[in-house]
């Protein structure tokens, strides 16, 4: 058996859906078959690519590495079959971008800039994930980066597409004189006694999937303090006050820590939503495609998810 494209977009739809059931329905197969036929991927690749559970499935470390694989190949081959009417229909016009947290933002901004130089990009920046899809919804911008959780993944509707770019781990963020500061990964349950920097609830799923994922490690946060100023953040965790989960890709600044949470207890999906009728519709494969380029340039640029990274397992 060789590994096609459409072999590629299958474990795609599977990760996308979170369940086999929901994915072959998607793709018109049977769910039986699209069990076969991840199993077959699985030996060939030497490994699961997915844990079941009655809830779904989430991909393991190795089923991370091969669907960030996949989803840059997809998009490639997507990028080659597109109608080239489609890029210069957006030459002149303008582009109402949305944001959450995230460091994609600049250099998708960038790239976007430097391919259609006519095109106006204006952003708007905005923490809930929930305010995004209602601007969406609205027609108030016309794509955003917004992000969900394996489990509660967000859903399309008959106006708004999403597509993720990436599955990242949640790291852990301390003061660089703490006594986990030194591991290369730092267990969850090993931090039970520290007080926590939260951010708000972002109409997505966190912090509940954070809760979650702390009841898992068997214990309830002792304190928590609701912050969403990072600089501010990150100058409390180097004075001791507490510790925060964070995005892999933060800049520790001088007297902090940032170190992966072993075996990746909470993850994030990073995606892009675009309105099917708005003018990033055209572009949105090129968006999707820059989108992850730019993640994979941050993750090279980023010491410690670098090496986290070349620590996994690779197909």
């Amino acid at each position: 058996m060789r590994i096609e494209l459409r072999h590629l977009r299958t474990l795609c739809a599977i990760a996308d859906a979170g369940s086999l059931g929901k994915a072959a329905l998607a793709l018109g197969f049977s769910q039986p078959a699209m069990s076969t036929q991840l199993r077959r991927l699985e030996r060939m690749l030497g490994g699961e690519l997915f844990t079941r559970s009655s809830a779904g499935v989430e991909p393991t470390e190795l089923g991370l590495v091969v669907l960030d694989q996949a989803r840059d190949i997809v998009s490639r081959v997507d990028a080659l079959t597109r109608k080239p009417s489609n890029q210069s229909t957006m030459d002149g016009r303008a582009l109402r971008l949305g944001a959450t947290i995230t460091p994609v933002l600049p250099g998708l901004v960038a790239r976007i800039t430097t391919a259609h130089p006519d095109l106006t990009v204006t952003v708007k920046s905005e923490y809930a994930i929930v305010s995004l899809l209602e601007m969406l919804e609205a027609g108030r911008i016309d794509a955003a980066l917004v992000l969900d959780y394996p489990g509660r993944e967000l859903q399309d509707s008959d106006t708004v597409a999403t597509r993720p770019f990436t599955v990242e781990p949640a790291f852990v963020a301390l003061p660089a004189d703490h006594p986990l500061a030194q591991r290369v990964e730092v267990p969850l349950a090993e931090l039970s006694g520290e007080a926590w920097f939260v951010t708000p609830d972002d109409g997505a799923g966190w912090p509940g999937v954070f809760y979650d994922a702390c009841a898992r490690a068997g214990f309830r946060p002792i304190r928590t303090h609701e912050f969403l100023d990072e600089r501010n953040m990150q100058n409390m965790i180097v004075a001791g006050v507490g510790v925060s989960a964070c995005q892999p890709t933060m800049k520790p600044i001088y007297g902090m820590v940032v170190r992966p949470l072993q075996g990746s207890p909470i993850r994030y999906r990073q995606l892009l939503a675009w309105r099917r009728d708005g003018p990033a519709d055209p572009l949105a494969t090129t968006l999707h495609r820059f989108a992850a380029e730019t993640y994979r340039e941050l993750v090279a640029k980023t010491p410690h998810y670098h090496a986290w990274a070349l620590r996994q397992p690779r197909a």
